[in-house]
């Protein structure tokens, strides 16, 4: 039995209060209807509409391209067709070089609103005021596979977040978990070596399932904090919409007057927090690739917007170590016991791309950009940052105008004497472009903490020592919070961690390598390493309990809460299209849409009403199924036969919903397909009866999300 809680030590951080707030007229954007910022209007200057257009070549004249220059009507193609040249050369030039990492994501417009006025932990002019609105963009991704890859990998997912505020450009580039693999950034590229395809065969894409990154893993230990959380539902979300977020690192926040505290960011997610499950991530891999991105933008599109509140954890410079280990480590996480959440405001993202590569695949985050009020700390994994995302800009735009890219100008406009190279899209007046100038009056003029409003550094800041290549000792604790993390989960959650491991792990050919996972992950838990070496066929290691602890902590869990919202969950009404099994499939559809749900009504082929085939359809593309009276017929005897669908299809659906853990339902006589398939009528998230007793069932069933009853446990191994 786990008892022990994460003790809160003394002196808990104090709660920043809001002072009484002031409208913004300096509120960013042109507004519409009803007050709010219009997320995307900085960009309409650029956009073009061909509606009602001849087709013309780059530089503006009216042309016809769908035929090239020949000498005669079967002749070569001639040089001097310039209409032909230009076309081609521009496709084949279309492509910039995707990301090493992040390659694969999606992105939206939206607003941030402050809850208040926050002058007193900060000098952002972001968080100033109560109700200031500032535009945002956000990028989920997922970090290790391709731009082609899919989207249900497990991984580590990018939560990178734009706000282009009223003092230039800011970026919060995190991830979905709180915590990094490596601590150094100089390990950043052998991390990634280790996780990318072999170079020999590019085998496999965007999985972690291979030798070389166990090698590393097990090499480094300072990966499986974070190894932990991305074996757990975390690496596997329901969507986008259903992770949290977090700027991984420790800022700093600083006042006017100069005064600092450490600070934690987090986005936590509106609608709550849901994972798929592994089995069912792979099937929706091969089935629908763009999960991911196209629930994003299903629900932007039908007003669903999603939502996340900007929290932060606060703590003062002198208890960076207060803690039992350091805040410069980025394979740390703050507990929310020493250092509580305080929320600051609200995002909402409600407006999609009008072009994905001019917005979602250009914008161009750097964790060096940002404001006033903000500033880093000494983190070594931050400061390999600040260089590297800025020369990955570099590379993927060949120079340094990509901060000119509309999708990258901040609101703020950009004055400085930076001049010329390529793509350079400014047409600069000042002919006398440096400083200082008395010719053009020392203008742009410089600016500091106390004239023109200008970023400074924490005054409070310092840095002495002997110069090394070494780590701090205060980082060298690798295996008390992976121990936490997996502590404060619950059982069913624990075991989808040790499934995942060995999953991974079996994939794994070399024995050493094996050995020597077993060998960190028995620092962590003696439980976890023999339940995994148990798969392995490989002789569990004694205890190592140097670092086994009891305590746990919250907000790490992902299935152990009720979802606050359902709209937009996706439910399957499996009917047929003979008898009058439609006409009820259409009652329950309207029923179950009045709450927001989407409903797909599934029969053999595309009558009237019907909106997919059951050739088309499986479990992945529902959260919950409820099979339509009089649909029965479809599982077993005869109708389950036919030509019009794969053998057995509407029972592989039921069956399938039943084993993910999604609520499974049947109205009246439907309750004999429960039978056929041997789900139990009364089993947990199962709802049979009436049309009215199962839209309340399913509906209270989707706030659950997964039910865990349905899935097997280890046995119970004390440890010693």
């Amino acid at each position: 039995m786990r008892v022990n809680a994460l003790l809160p030590l003394s002196g808990l951080i104090g709660t920043a209060l809001a002072a009484c707030p002031f409208a913004d007229p300096s509120a960013l954007g042109r507004r519409a209807e009803g007050g709010e910022v219009d997320a995307r209007e900085r960009l309409k200057e650029v956009e073009v509409d061909d509606n009602g257009q001849f087709m013309t070549t780059d530089f503006g004249g009216n042309v016809g391209e769908q035929f090239s220059l020949k000498a005669g009507g079967r002749g070569s193609t001639l040089l001097e067709d310039f209409i032909f040249r230009q076309k081609l050369q521009h496709f084949d030039h279309e492509r910039i070089p995707e990301r090493v990492v992040h390659a694969r994501g999606a992105g939206a417009h939206g607003i941030f609103t402050s809850y208040g006025d926050w002058s007193n932990i900060t000098a952002a002019s972001f968080l100033s005021s109560e109700g200031k609105q500032t535009p945002v963009f956000v990028r989920f991704s997922t970090v290790a596979g391709f731009r082609g890859s899919a989207d249900t990998a497990r991984d580590v997912h990018g939560f990178a977040t734009r706000f282009y505020t009223d003092e230039g450009n800011f970026d919060i580039v995190g991830n979905n978990i709180p915590v990094f693999f490596i601590q150094d950034a100089i390990r950043f590229p052998d991390l990634i070596h280790s996780v990318k395809p072999s170079p020999d065969n590019e085998i496999p894409q965007a999985a972690t399932a291979h030798d070389s990154a166990w090698d590393f893993f097990s090499s480094q230990p300072s990966t499986l904090h974070t190894l932990f959380w991305a074996m757990s539902g975390n690496g596997i979300p329901r969507s986008f919409r259903h992770m949290d977020g977090f700027g991984v690192h420790t800022f700093r926040l600083v006042t006017e007057d100069g005064k600092s505290k450490l600070v934690k960011w987090h986005w936590k997610t509106k609608q709550g927090k849901a994972a798929l499950v592994w089995e069912e991530a792979q099937v929706l891999a091969g089935k629908n690739a763009d999960f991911h991105r196209q629930d994003l933008w299903d629900a932007i599109e039908s007003g669903n917007a999603p939502s996340w509140e900007l929290a932060v954890q606060l703590v003062d410079e002198e208890k960076a170590q207060a803690y039992g280990f350091d805040l410069l480590d980025a394979t740390k996480f703050l507990p929310e016991e020493f250092a509580p959440l305080q929320v600051l405001g609200e995002m909402t993202l409600n407006r999609n791309p009008t072009n994905y590569f001019a917005e979602t695949e250009q914008i161009s985050f750097q964790p060096g950009h940002i404001v006033r009020g903000v500033d880093f700390t000494e983190d070594p994994l931050l400061q390999g940052r600040l260089y590297s995302y800025l020369d990955t800009q570099l590379n993927r735009h060949k120079g340094p105008n990509f901060e000119q890219l509309p999708i990258n100008r901040p609101v703020s406009g950009v004055h400085n004497n930076h001049r010329d190279g390529q793509g350079q899209a400014w047409i600069h007046k000042n002919i006398h472009h440096y400083t200082p100038s008395y010719l053009n009056k020392g203008y742009p003029a410089q600016a500091n903490q106390t004239v023109g409003r200008g970023f400074f550094t924490a005054p409070g800041r310092t840095a002495s020592g002997l110069l090394n290549r070494e780590l701090s000792a205060t980082f060298n604790d690798y295996y008390t919070q992976p121990r936490l993390f997996f502590n404060s989960l619950t059982p069913v959650e624990q075991q989808f961690v040790i499934n995942a491991i060995r999953f991974e792990t079996s994939h794994v050919t070399n024995e050493q390598v094996k050995k020597n996972v077993l060998e960190q992950l028995n620092k962590v838990s003696n439980d976890v390493a023999k339940r995994v070496a148990v798969v392995l066929g490989l002789e569990a290691p004694q205890p190592d309990p140097t670092y086994y602890h009891n305590n746990v902590t919250r907000g790490v869990s992902i299935f152990n809460q009720t979802l606050p919202t359902i709209a937009t969950f996706r439910v399957g009404v499996l009917s047929t299209t003979k008898g009058d099994s439609l006409d009820k499939a259409k009652a329950l559809k309207e029923q179950l849409e009045k709450d927001g749900l989407k409903v797909t009504i599934v029969a053999e082929y595309l009558a009237s009403g019907v909106d997919q085939t059951y050739s088309a359809a499986d479990a992945t593309g529902f959260d919950a199924v409820v099979v339509a009276e009089g649909a029965e017929r479809v599982f077993s005897g005869k109708g389950a036969m036919s030509p019009l669908f794969p053998a057995g299809r509407p029972s592989q659906i039921l069956t399938d919903g039943y084993r993910w853990g999604k609520p499974v339902a049947a109205v009246g006589s439907a309750k004999e397909a429960l039978k056929s398939v041997g789900v139990e009528e009364k089993g947990a998230g199962v709802y049979a009866g009436a049309q009215d007793e199962v839209v309340k069932g399913v509906e209270e069933g989707l706030k659950v999300f997964k039910f865990l009853e349905r899935f097997s446990v280890d046995g119970d191994d004390d440890e010693e």
